[in-house]
C-alpha cells in the first residue's frame, strides 16, 4: 500500500463517522495538497499524505491532549508513519502557538522537528484555504470564519489572530511560488 492510499484510508476510518465535516475538510486539504504538486516536485505526495491526516489529532479515539496536531502526530509516530509526515502534522498551521496558549509549546517542540519551511508553507496555505466542509476559500475568510466559530476569546480565538500575520505570509509564498510556474509556462 502506498503512502497516498495508507494515509487517505487511516483517516477515513478516525475522522469519517464520528466526525464527517472534519473529515471533508480534510479531503478538501489534500485536494489542495495535490494541486500544489508542480511546485512540490518529489514532495507532492508527502504533502497530500500530510495534509489528509493533519486533523486525525481531533479523533475521538485519539484524543488525549485536547490539542489535536500533538494527539495526532504521537499517533503517527505509534504507527510508524513517515517522520517528515509526523513533523507536517504535529507543527500544521502553526499549531506552535497554539501549544503555546495550552502550556505545550516545549513539549510539541521537543518532541518534533519542524519540517522544510516550502512544506510547512504548503501544509498552512491548504488548510487555510479549505472551509470545514471542504470547499475553496480564501485565508482571510478562513481565518474570520475560525474566530467566529471558536470565539475571539477562546484558546483558539486568541492563537488563531496570533498566527493570521504568518498564516497570510505562508500562503503569499505559495501563491508567488505558483505564479512563477504559471509565468515560466508562458509562452514568449
Amino acid at each position: 500500500m502506498g503512502l497516498n492510499e495508507w494515509a487517505y484510508s487511516l483517516s477515513e476510518s478516525l475522522l469519517s463517522d464520528p466526525l464527517p465535516r472534519r473529515w471533508m475538510h480534510s479531503l478538501g486539504v489534500a485536494k489542495r495538497a495535490r494541486a500544489l504538486a508542480p511546485v512540490l516536485g518529489e514532495d507532492a505526495e508527502l504533502l497530500e499524505a500530510a495534509a489528509v491526516l493533519h486533523d486525525i489529532g481531533y479523533s475521538p479515539e485519539l484524543a488525549v491532549t485536547g490539542f489535536h496536531p500533538l494527539d495526532g502526530a504521537r499517533f503517527l509516530r505509534r504507527q510508524g508513519a513517515d517522520e517528515r509526515v509526523i513533523r507536517l502534522v504535529a507543527h500544521h498551521s502553526y499549531a506552535v502557538l497554539e501549544a503555546e496558549e495550552r502550556g505545550l509549546r516545549e513539549e510539541l517542540e521537543r518532541e518534533f522537528e519542524l519540517e522544510r519551511p516550502e512544506l510547512v508553507d504548503a501544509l498552512v496555505f491548504c488548510d487555510m484555504t479549505t472551509t470545514p466542509d471542504g470547499v475553496e476559500t480564501t485565508p482571510s475568510e478562513r481565518l474570520d470564519e475560525i474566530v467566529k466559530r471558536y470565539g475571539p476569546d477562546t484558546i483558539v480565538g486568541r492563537f488563531i489572530q496570533r498566527a493570521a500575520p504568518e498564516i497570510h505570509a505562508s500562503s503569499r509564498r505559495v501563491e508567488r511560488r505558483l505564479s512563477q510556474l504559471k509565468a515560466a509556462d508562458q509562452p514568449m
